[in-house]
C-alpha cells in the first residue's frame, strides 16, 4: 500500500496534454490529494483537447473550443503551471528537475505524461522542408497556412490520424484560397485495416473519394524528393509512381516520449514501463498515457489512459486500490459526414456466428461476430446508434441467443427480447455443471 500524501508534498507532473490534465482533475475532486502540484509542459498553450485538432483543421470550430482549461484556472486552484519549458534530467537520488530554461524543480512524487511524437518514415527525404506531422496546435497552424497555398498535399497513413489530416486538408483547402489536391497513402490494400473488414472500408473509401480525395492503397513510401532549396516536391512510391507533393503529413503511427524516463535510468522498452499502479521502475515516479508500457502494451487512445487516470489519482492519494488491467476498447472515426464504431476482431474464423446487413443504397452496413451465442466483434458503418449497446453487451459477455434475430435491427429491439427471456424461466439456458 502506498504511504499517504504528507501535507508537504509535492507533486510535479511532466506534461501537459490530455493525459496530464485529466490528472490534475481527478485529483482536485478529491481532498486528499498532494498539497502542492506543479505541472510542466513544453508547449506555450496550456492543456487542450489534441482530439479535437482534426475538425478544428477542417474548419468546423474555433481554435477557443479545443482548450481544456485556462491558465488561470491552475492559478485559481492552487496549482502552479510552468509552460514553454521542457524537462531535460531528472537527478533521481535527489529528486529534483531540470528544465531547458535552467530552473530545478524538487518533487516527492513525479509524473511522467509525455506523450508521443509521430513516427517518422526511414525514408530519404524526411528531412526536407514541408513535411509535416499532425500532433499539435503547431502542426495545425502550419498545415492550415500550407493548404491556403494549394498546390498537392500527400498523407502518409490510411488510419483513424491519416483520415482524418486529409479530410481536414480537404476541407481546408475547399474553402479558402486555390484549389488543393490531396493524395491519401495507405500501406495495405484497404483503409483502416486493423478495425474495418473489406466492404466497410470500401464503402468508406468511396465516400471519401467522392468528397475529392485521391486514395492510393498498396502504396508503400520509397522517397521523398526535394527541390534546390530544400522543400518537397514529391513522393516516390516503391512501385515507381511519383506524386506530386508540396505539402506532406505523415500520420503513420506515434512513438512515445520515453527519452527523459531512459535518460534517467528507468525501465524502457518501446516505452516508460509501469506496472499495474502506473509505477516505474522507481517507486516515487510514475508514468501515464502514450509514454507507458503496460505488460508489453502502449497506448493511443484516450478510453485505457482515462482508466489509467482513474487508478493513478487512487494511488497518488494513498488509496488501496484494483490495478490497472487492459480492457477492449471501440473504434470512432472523428470525420463529420461518416459514422463508424468498431470492436474486436476483423476477421472471422471458421467457429464464429456471422451476422451481417448491407443497404448500399442508405450506405448502411453492419457485420457481428458471435460464438456460442455471445458477441466478440462488431463493425458498423451508416447508422452506428446501436454501436455503443452492442460493446455493453460484448464486454458483459451476455448470452445473446435469445434476441439474435433482432440484433442487426436495433438495440431497443433486442433488448426487449433479452428482458422477455429472463424474465421467463423456461426460456433461460440451462447451464451446465462444471
Amino acid at each position: 500500500m502506498h504511504p499517504a500524501p504528507h501535507e508537504t508534498e509535492h507533486l510535479v507532473i511532466i506534461g501537459n496534454g490530455m493525459a496530464g490534465h485529466r490528472l490534475v482533475e481527478a485529483l482536485l475532486k478529491r481532498s486528499d490529494h498532494p498539497a502542492r502540484i506543479t505541472v510542466i509542459g513544453d508547449e506555450s498553450a496550456a492543456a487542450y483537447n489534441r482530439i479535437l485538432l482534426s475538425p478544428w483543421l477542417a474548419g468546423e470550430m474555433e481554435r477557443d473550443a479545443l482548450t481544456l482549461r485556462e491558465a488561470a484556472w491552475y492559478a485559481d486552484h492552487g496549482i502552479e503551471l510552468v509552460l514553454g519549458e521542457r524537462v531535460t534530467s531528472i537527478g533521481r537520488a535527489e529528486r529534483r528537475l531540470t528544465t531547458d530554461a535552467g530552473r530545478t524543480f524538487d518533487y516527492h512524487r513525479l509524473v511522467l505524461a509525455t506523450g508521443s511524437r509521430p513516427t517518422m518514415p526511414d525514408v530519404p527525404g524526411i528531412e526536407l522542408r514541408g513535411v509535416h506531422g499532425f500532433r499539435d496546435l503547431e502542426d495545425v497552424a502550419t498545415l492550415t497556412e500550407a493548404a491556403e497555398q494549394g498546390g498537392h498535399a500527400v498523407v502518409i497513413g490510411g488510419g483513424l490520424l491519416g483520415l482524418e489530416a486529409a479530410e481536414g486538408l480537404r476541407k481546408t483547402g475547399q474553402s479558402k484560397g486555390p484549389s488543393l489536391d490531396v493524395s491519401l497513402l495507405q500501406r495495405s490494400s484497404r483503409l483502416m485495416n486493423r478495425q474495418l473488414d473489406a466492404t466497410a472500408a470500401g464503402l468508406l473509401e468511396a465516400e471519401l473519394v467522392s468528397r475529392g480525395l485521391r486514395i492510393h492503397t498498396e502504396a508503400r513510401l520509397a522517397a521523398l524528393e526535394g527541390n534546390e532549396a530544400g522543400r518537397v516536391v514529391a513522393v516516390h512510391l516503391e512501385d515507381g509512381r511519383r506524386l506530386a507533393a508540396d505539402c506532406v503529413v505523415v500520420a503513420a503511427g506515434i512513438t512515445p516520449n520515453a527519452e527523459l524516463g531512459q535518460r534517467a535510468g528507468l525501465d524502457v522498452d518501446r516505452a516508460i514501463v509501469v506496472d499495474d499502479t502506473l509505477t516505474t521502475s522507481d517507486a516515487s515516479i510514475h508514468a501515464l498515457g502514450e509514454c507507458c508500457q503496460f505488460e508489453g502494451t502502449t497506448y493511443g487512445l484516450v478510453e485505457p489512459i482515462w482508466r489509467q487516470v482513474e487508478v493513478l489519482a487512487a494511488v497518488l492519494c494513498g488509496d488501496d486500490v484494483a490495478g490497472f488491467r487492459e480492457q477492449p476498447s471501440a473504434t470512432k472515426l472523428k470525420i463529420s459526414g461518416i459514422s463508424l464504431f468498431a470492436f474486436g476482431p476483423i476477421e472471422a474464423d471458421p467457429d464464429h456466428d456471422v451476422l451481417a446487413y448491407h443497404d448500399p443504397e442508405q450506405g448502411d452496413y453492419r457485420r457481428l461476430l458471435l460464438r456460442a451465442g455471445r458477441l466478440e466483434g462488431a463493425i458498423l458503418y451508416g447508422d452506428t446508434d446501436m454501436g455503443p449497446w452492442l460493446f455493453t453487451q460484448a464486454q458483459a459477455g451476455s448470452d445473446l441467443t435469445a434476441c439474435r434475430q433482432a440484433l442487426l435491427l436495433g438495440s431497443a429491439d433486442a433488448n426487449a427480447l433479452l428482458e422477455a427471456n429472463d424474465s421467463d424461466p423456461a426460456q433461460r439456458p440451462v447451464k451446465e455443471a462444471a
